[in-house]
Order: C-alpha cells, then sequence, then structure tokens
C-alpha cells in the first residue's frame, strides 16, 4: 500500500531492551478532509525518514500489520520505502486530469473518468 502526504512530525528513535529499534512519524494526507497517519519504521529501516523535512510531500509504502496482545488489538502501519514527491504542484494536477499520466488504471484503459450521462437508449438490457 501507499500513501502521499506532508511530513508532520518525526519522533526519536526509540530503543528497547531486546535491542530492537522502531522510530515514528506521521504524515498529514491532501485530501478534502486530511488526515494525521502514524507510521513506523523498524530495524534497519529507521533512518529512512532522514533525508526529509517537515513540511516536505512524502510517498510511503507500507504494510498493514495487526496483532492481539492481552486481549487488545492493535494495527501498525510499517513503513518499507520512503520516496519524494517531486513537482508537488505538478503531481496533483496530474492527479485530476485523465490519460496515463495521472496513473490511474482506468483511464489508461479506455474508461471514461466519468460516467456517461447519454440516455438515448434508455432500455439497453440484453434480456
Amino acid at each position: 500500500m501507499e500513501v502521499e502526504g506532508s511530513i508532520k512530525v518525526v519522533f526519536d528513535t526509540q530503543t528497547f531492551n531486546s535491542g530492537f529499534q522502531k522510530r515514528e512519524f506521521v504524515i498529514t494526507t491532501k485530501e478534502q478532509y486530511p488526515q494525521d497517519v502514524k507510521f513506523e519504521l523498524i530495524k534497519e529501516r529507521i533512518d529512512l525518514i532522514d533525508p526529509y523535512n517537515q513540511g516536505e510531500t512524502i510517498k510511503v509504502h507500507f504494510n498493514l500489520r495487526g496483532n492481539e496482545y492481552n486481549g487488545k488489538y492493535f494495527v501498525n502501519l510499517q513503513a518499507w520505502r520512503i520516496e519524494p514527491v517531486s513537482g508537488s504542484a505538478a503531481a496533483a494536477d496530474g492527479a485530476a486530469s485523465s490519460g496515463s499520466a495521472s496513473g490511474d488504471p482506468f483511464a489508461e484503459a479506455g474508461f471514461p473518468d466519468t460516467p456517461s450521462t447519454d440516455n438515448s437508449n434508455e432500455d439497453d438490457l440484453p434480456f
């Protein structure tokens, strides 16, 4: 899975008694209703966030992890790759337009962006 957003906060690395390390960060998605989403980097990936600054727009590739502990259920978003979003404004414009530049598989396959409003053939059912 992947999501784009701007970096809101990057937390310090946490080291546990077992030697396990993790680092968490939060991005704010760029949607009609923006969401603050917390991700974690574990083990050798804790430094992936270092090249980026607060406010910078990034794309986070992650795995969804869930587990149960003492009757409680937890969900973690484990990031495994972070990449910059080059030309943030251009990327937003490209996502709004149709065609292969948007990365939309439906547009690439030739499907229209919006349903047709042509009602000239009201009875188009095959039976």
